[in-house]
């Protein structure tokens, strides 16, 4: 039978078992909850998008986890510097937009018009655009409908 050691009342710090090699780059985690990542999340797509594709190449040729960390760490270092320039540079627009995906389910819809502050002010201050993979040729992205209709769908 185990016991429960609560780790806030530990008398040592917890060590990890298994460090990484010294070979392979340290990097910080990101240190952002769902909602702010799902904020930037189409932001993150378009400016780590060179990493991003490097990643997903190196995990199509091996099957071995240890094979693609140095690539991970850059994807990881690639979003940590994104949201800290969106910290910097939108703070009020990018607080206002992920706190309203908190409160409404991480669903999107109720919060198109934070949305669109936020689109706006990093479009201006730091030249990314948001676009949907997938939007069809000709139409407007739903995230640029003036008034859009919002209802729930049963699923």
């Amino acid at each position: 039978m185990s016991l429960f050691h609560d780790p806030t009342a530990a008398s040592t710090p917890y060590k990890d078992p298994t460090p990484l090699p010294d070979d392979i780059p340290k990097v910080n985690e990101l240190g952002a909850t769902s909602a702010p990542l799902k904020s930037a999340s189409f932001f993150i797509g378009a400016h780590c998008k060179e990493f991003n594709e490097d990643f997903m190449l190196c995990k199509q040729e091996s099957r071995d986890p240890a094979h693609c960390l140095k690539e991970g760490r850059r994807v990881t270092r690639c979003a940590a510097d994104l949201i800290n320039k969106l910290r910097e540079n939108c703070f009020k627009e990018f607080e206002e937009h992920w706190n309203c995906l908190e409160y409404n389910n991480q669903e999107f819809y109720p919060c198109r018009k934070p949305e669109r502050a936020l689109n706006k002010c990093v479009f201006e201050k730091m030249g990314l655009t948001k676009t949907i993979p997938g939007t069809p040729e000709g139409k407007t992205p739903v995230h640029e409908l003036t008034n859009p209709v919002f209802k729930r769908q049963q699923k």
